[in-house]
Order: C-alpha cells, then structure tokens, then sequence
C-alpha cells in the first residue's frame, strides 16, 4: 500500500508517498496547481503498484480543486481535519516545519491510520455554491451590523432616539422605514422647523412615496421627539453628508444580505432534504439553508456524535487516574459558522417557549437546574443537532429505498 501525503499551499503543493516501514516511494515535490500539473500529478500516483490512497488537510479552499481532480482520476482521496495532523507523531523534541516535513508527516498519518480514513466526496454543485453563498451571506451580515451601528452613532448626534420609533421590518429588496426616514429627515431641523399639521402631510406624502404605512399618530411622535430633542451637531451639508451616506451604505448592504438570503433558499430548496428540513420547529426560510449550507450532506457523517464533533458541541471526556472530570466544557473545535447557525434556532426556541418540542422541553430543563445561558443553550444546539441528523439521514435514506 501506499500513501501520498500532500501539503498544499495556495499555488503549489508537495507531495510525497511512503509505504509501510518508512519506505520511501517518492521523495518530497512539488505540484503547481494547474490542470496540466494536477492531471501528471494523477497518471504518476495512479502508476505505482499497490492500492495508493492521498491524504491532505482539508484547510480552507485549495484543497478542493486538487482532491476534485484526483478524485475523478479514480485515486482514493482522503481529506483530513489538519488538528488531527497537527497532533500527529508530536514525538520530537526539535520542532521542523517545512513543506517538505509536512508531506511526509501526513503520508505517515495515512500509513498509521490506514483502515480509518474517510474517502472524499466532492460536494455537488448545489451544495458548493449554497455553502460559498452562506459564508457571503455571514460576512455581509457582519457588514450590516457594523454599518447599522455607525449610522445609529451618527443619527444619535443629529436626532437622538429616533430610531426606537420604527420597528417595521426589512424588505425584500434591503430597505428599512427607520434608514430611509433618517436619509431623508437627517436632522431634527428638518422636522420641527414647521409646525406639526405641517410635517404630518409631509410624513403622509414621505410614506406614500416609499410605499409605507403612514400613521397620524406616528407622525405626532416624530414631531414632538424633535421639538424635545437636544442636539450635537448642527444642519449643515457636511451633517447631511454623513448621515445620508451612512443610510445609503447600510441600504445597498441590506440589499446583499436579503439578495443572498433570497438565492440560498432557492438553491437549498432543490436539494432532497429541504422538506424535512423546514419541517423543523425554528428552522425558516432564513436558517434553514444556512444550516444545509453548513452541515452539507449528513451522509458523509458516519454518526451523530461525529456530527456533533463537527460543530464543536461535544464534551471530549477528561479522566486521569482515580479522577474523574465532571465539569466538562464542549471543545469548540469545528466549524463555528454552524455553532453560530445552531444558536440562532436555540433563540427562536428561547423566544416561543413551544412547551411541546422536545429541545425547548430539554432546555427548559437545564435552565431549572440552574446552568448558565450559554451551557443550556448549547447543550440543547446539541440535542437540536442529533435530532437533525437522525431525521434527515432517515428521510433520504427513504428516498434511496423508493428510488
């Protein structure tokens, strides 16, 4: 047997296969990460006598397109968590870290961990791209907070409290009463420098214009609010510059989040599981792709303990001797895009209490016996989480059965 261990870089990688009893097959070299190279680098594994199978660590995104590749060459492919390489034959007291090292050290994994290696399976297209859209989706979130957190710092020095007042919703196309209001009444000048009667038809005419609700009382707490406000800032072109442009970054931002939202549940809703899946209780339109997006097809876990050590919820045991660890924290050693996922559908529970789920039962237990927020919140995302394996493995493993 033979094991080719890759490391792989952003450009290039370096192989090199070893077979049992440190026998050098190939020394360590280096691949360029083009189609000619890769396909070489394919028919050369494939040329050795005896079963070959490659191993790299699965980080970031240029694994993917080597093990795509060597994969559909027919080569047995093998992408590996690089803790588990890290941790890996740490027997050396002098510390080495080559391109080179690292090759061999992960063909020596394979050889030792031969019959536990997992093949790859490529993800199909569908779930690459509802994967890749979820991680758009995250970082433009992030964007938006920042961006809603500037706008509400600049808006509490030219009309103070304004934005307690609107709490409609965002719309599909990204836009926001309360954002669209400050762009376009930036100061509480533009307000209070006429009389009341006088900027309700404004505010009628505002609303109709952007297809908003209008509401004579509304505009009757707008109006005393800015007749009570005191202000940092004086109106000038350069407030109206600050504010209008803040609303519109924080606009077009929205805009991509409920664009990106829009396209994941299009994508997702192809994939087989979508139905179950929304079934779920706290699972919308919203988490329901983010979390496909993230656990992918729970197929390729072979358990749900292996899934839950995915996301970083277990609590690996921790015993030395006559003691036994009782207090055990879960490792966080995952994917935090999901735990991230999962805490957001343990929220929706918090907020409905639905009395008759099982997970808000579990967690509604936890909180009884006194643990912390976050121990029951992700004690439940764990419980959440099998429940969710058990339930869509079950259901496509139906669809198989009909099929």
């Amino acid at each position: 047997m033979n094991a080719a261990g890759i490391d792989v870089s952003s450009r290039k990688s370096t192989v090199a296969v070893l077979r049992p009893f440190g026998e050098v097959v190939k020394l360590p070299f280096d691949v360029r990460h083009s189609a000619e190279d890769l396909a070489a680098l394919a028919a050369q594994l494939k040329s050795i006598d005896g079963e070959t199978r490659v191993v790299m660590e699965h980080t970031g995104r240029y694994y993917e397109s080597i093990a795509k590749v060597l994969h559909e060459a027919g080569l047995y492919v093998s992408a590996v968590n690089p803790l588990l390489i890290k941790e890996y034959g740490n027997n050396s007291l002098r510390k080495v870290k080559t391109d080179k090292a690292d090759a061999m050290k992960i063909a020596k994994y394979a050889l030792d961990n031969w019959t536990e290696l997992r093949d790859y399976t490529p993800m199909d297209t569908i779930r690459y791209e509802l994967k890749t859209l979820n991680r758009q989706f995250q970082l433009a979130s992030k964007q938006k907070t920042a961006t809603a957190n500037n706008l509400i710092a600049l808006q509490e020095q030219s009309f103070p409290g304004i934005r307690k007042l609107f709490d409609s919703p965002v719309r599909s196309d990204g836009t926001q009463k309360w954002v669209d209001f400050t762009h376009d009444f930036w100061h509480v000048d533009c307000v209070r420098s006429g009389s009341q009667n006088a900027f309700a038809e404004r505010y009628r005419k505002w609303c109709k214009r952007n297809r908003y609700q209008f509401s004579m009382e509304k505009a009757t707490e707008v109006y005393a609010l800015a007749k009570s406000s005191v202000v940092l800032v004086q109106k000038t072109s350069v407030t109206k510059t600050l504010v209008q442009e803040a609303a519109n970054q924080l606009t077009a931002i929205s805009r991509s989040v409920e664009t990106y939202r829009s396209e994941m549940n299009k994508l997702a809703s192809q994939l087989p599981e979508y139905p179950v899946v929304m079934e779920m209780y706290g699972v919308g339109e919203s988490l329901g792709p983010q979390l496909m997006a993230e656990i992918g097809d729970v197929r390729r876990f072979y358990s749900k303990k292996a899934l839950v050590a995915y996301a970083g919820l277990d609590a690996p045991p921790n015993d030395s001797g006559d003691v036994t660890g009782r207090h055990k924290s879960m490792s966080k050693i995952g994917a935090s895009s999901l735990r991230r996922t999962l805490f957001l559908v343990m929220t929706v529970y918090l907020q409905n209490a639905p009395l008759d789920e099982p997970v808000y039962q579990f967690m509604d237990r936890k909180r009884a016996e006194g643990k912390p927020y976050r121990v029951y919140m992700m004690a439940s995302a764990n419980k959440f989480l099998r429940i969710y394996y058990a339930t869509v493995k079950a259901y496509l493993e139906s669809l198989e059965h009909t099929a």
